[in-house]
């Protein structure tokens, strides 16, 4: 079997920035520590953070020791959860994202000029609630996760109507919301720069790419993960027969596998690499002598603080 693994796949500096924070607020308090939401989307992380002390909760109403510091997610947080736990005298350690940061800071500026704010996004998305979340008036933000529902929006022609996006979404799809959003409103604002970050539109690049090389593509990621799930959705738009998202090696389907000459291996942002290592391993166990051919796309060499 020929194996083709894509580059890059894997962790971003987004997910990396968090997982130090983590890493390093153990180091110094100790723990238990708490995390509003998991850190990031993927099961195999979130067990391991547990084991270490770290305990996960949806609200923070769930703390039972306000003297632990409790740490905002990657994806972000509206900005009421920020209130709330001031007053509660929480120590609030933030570990979002620096370019989910930059889309909040973009909300926040057109609220101020005045302008209602069209989101395209997943409406139960933490990301999403993170960045409606910022709005002092939430109701001038419309949702719209599809062409479908982009179509559906009533919003006066004479009004100034801004665009923001989730940063893990399908930059295929997202590319023909905002070109029929900017048809339908002439005059919105940053129509033609979607906030889908650089990981996410270098991960889908690298699987399009994939896909005309093979026609079988497994991806690794949580079925949680918006990021991964998009991957499995371009390899299939791009040219791919079959894709399948896994969480490792034991979600392989081998007995489809049994019958491909080749493979291709991406994994979503928030997938550590030695779940990617394990995956080829159990490859060669099945099928012995197996050829990797590396496929580089991009080079990505960006980091955060």
């Amino acid at each position: 079997m020929d194996v083709y693994l894509v580059q890059p796949r894997g962790f971003c500096a987004g997910v990396r920035r968090a997982l130090e924070i983590v890493k390093q607020t153990l180091e110094q308090y100790g723990a238990p520590i708490y995390v509003r939401h998991e850190i990031v989307h993927n099961k195999h992380v979130i067990e391991d953070l547990k084991k270490q002390g770290v305990i996960f909760i949806d609200e923070l109403s769930q703390i039972t020791d306000s003297s632990r510091p409790v740490i905002f997610s990657a994806h972000g947080v509206p900005q009421s959860v920020f209130c709330e736990a001031e007053q509660k005298n929480l120590k609030i350690i933030d570990a979002t994202c620096p370019l989910v940061n930059a889309v909040h800071q973009q909300v926040k500026k057109l609220e101020k000029n005045g302008a209602e704010v069209i989101v395209i996004g997943k409406a139960e998305h933490p990301e999403i609630l993170g960045t409606v979340g910022q709005l002092k008036n939430p109701q001038q933000a419309h949702i719209v996760a599809n062409l479908a529902e982009a179509k559906n929006l009533n919003i006066a022609k004479n009004t100034e109507v801004g665009l923001v996006t989730q940063t893990t979404l399908s930059v295929d799809e997202t590319k023909e919301i905002a070109a029929y959003l900017k048809e339908k409103y002439p005059h919105l604002k940053n129509a033609s720069q979607p906030n889908i970050c650089f990981a996410t539109t270098n991960r889908q690049k690298a699987v399009r790419e994939l896909a005309q090389k093979v026609s079988d593509i497994l991806i690794i990621g949580s079925k949680n993960s918006s990021n991964s799930r998009h991957l499995k959705e371009a390899a299939l738009y791009h040219g791919a027969k079959r894709a399948w998202l896994i969480d490792d090696a034991s979600e392989a389907p081998w007995t489809e596998l049994d019958n491909c000459q080749a493979v291709g291996i991406s994994a979503g942002a928030s997938a550590p690499e030695y779940l990617t290592e394990e995956l080829i391993k159990a490859l060669q166990q099945r099928y012995g002598n197996i050829n990797i051919y590396n496929v580089i796309v991009v080079e990505e060499n960006i980091s955060f603080k």
